[in-house]
């Protein structure tokens, strides 16, 4: 199950590498920006993950679920959090949302089951 984790951050790692290679300044100060605005400042590092999250489930972007999810896990959020903010994204989202729930939970079992190694 953990194989979805690897999978996603080999081809996000080769792809970042790709496009900053590329040195389009307007791309790389994007990146720049949403590394830091990501920092903690008034609002703690996992509270921003948990707004990114619900932020990217209602827009639908599974690359960007996949990410918060990732990084609010090595932040110390536990399931019970994420599902809470999950279901906040659901609810503001509307049903169109659900299969992009779905591969959040998935994504973060797996996310799980790669620390039991």
């Amino acid at each position: 199950m953990a194989d979805i984790v690897e999978e996603f951050n080999e081809y996000r790692q080769k792809m970042n590498e790709k496009l900053l290679a590329d040195n389009n300044k307007v791309i790389k100060r994007i990146f720049n920006l949403d590394t830091n605005a990501y920092m903690e400042g008034a609002l703690d590092v996992k509270t921003k993950e948990l707004l990114g999250l619900v932020a990217s489930a209602v827009l639908r972007c599974d690359d960007c679920v996949k990410y918060h999810l990732e990084t609010s896990y090595k932040e110390g959020l536990n399931k019970v959090e994420v599902m809470e903010a999950l279901s906040i994204a659901t609810l503001v989202g509307g049903t169109i949302v659900i299969p992009h729930l779905r591969r959040a939970y998935e994504f973060w079992e797996a996310l799980e089951a790669g620390s039991d190694k």
